[in-house]
């Protein structure tokens, strides 16, 4: 399977980022950014059948899939940049906190009582590590033992508020159907209201947090 490298992945990124800030992206989107070496390195183990489902921040999900990037971008384009669905390439995502976990359960059942060989990787944020739906889908996983692997991706956000705030120092001993990675995301949380998008770079990061920008 050819997969984009780290430079490709910035690269796409950084495209969308400038049709956002010229104007020519007049949609929500959330672009990734920061965790480009964890996700190539965890794709390294994710076969060309392999099941992927996604967040609404699935760009680098879907091209490490090996997605077609010009669809991709159309897709942006036309506003669907969270609901980026690719049926040929075993890859779908939901705007919706958790929202793929049940699905990704259903379909990892079916692989098990077909007998067949592939996987289901899940990625959630850490906000959705947090609700009831990825709780039950992750008990349910470990206790049959079906072929599917949640990744929890911690940029330690949700919305605009940190796990501190959230949960407290509450940790969770998860089962080994779960992996965990924290990243420092390049970009700021992008919602209704939020206005211009920019990078975090250090000569901006004082401007921005004083205009509350920044979330």
């Amino acid at each position: 399977m050819y997969k984009k490298s780290k430079e490709q992945l910035i690269k796409f990124e950084d495209k969308i980022f400038d049709l956002f800030e010229s104007g020519d992206l007049p949609y929500l989107t959330h672009l990734n950014g920061g965790n480009e070496d964890q996700l190539i390195d965890i794709f390294k183990s994710i076969k060309d059948d392999d099941w992927v489902f996604s967040t609404h921040r699935n760009h680098y999900h879907y091209l490490l899939k090996a997605g077609n990037e010009d669809r991709l971008l159309e897709n942006i384009k036309n506003g669907d940049s969270m609901f980026v669905y690719d049926k040929e390439n075993n890859f779908f995502s939901s705007s919706i906190v958790a929202g793929s976990c049940g699905i990704a359960v259903g379909v990892a059942q079916g692989i098990k009582l077909s007998n067949k060989n592939n996987h289901v990787w899940c990625f959630v944020g850490d906000g959705a590590s947090e609700l009831g739906h990825f709780y039950e889908a992750v008990r349910f996983v470990d206790g049959f033992d079906l072929p599917c692997t949640f990744i929890i991706e911690d940029n330690d956000r949700s919305v605009d508020a940190t796990k501190l705030q959230r949960i407290g120092q509450s940790k969770m001993n998860w089962p080994k159907c779960v992996i965990r990675y924290e990243f420092k995301p390049i970009y700021p949380h992008i919602g209704t209201g939020t206005g211009r998008m920019v990078k975090l770079k250090e000569e901006i990061i004082k401007r921005y947090q004083e205009s509350k920008k920044i979330c």
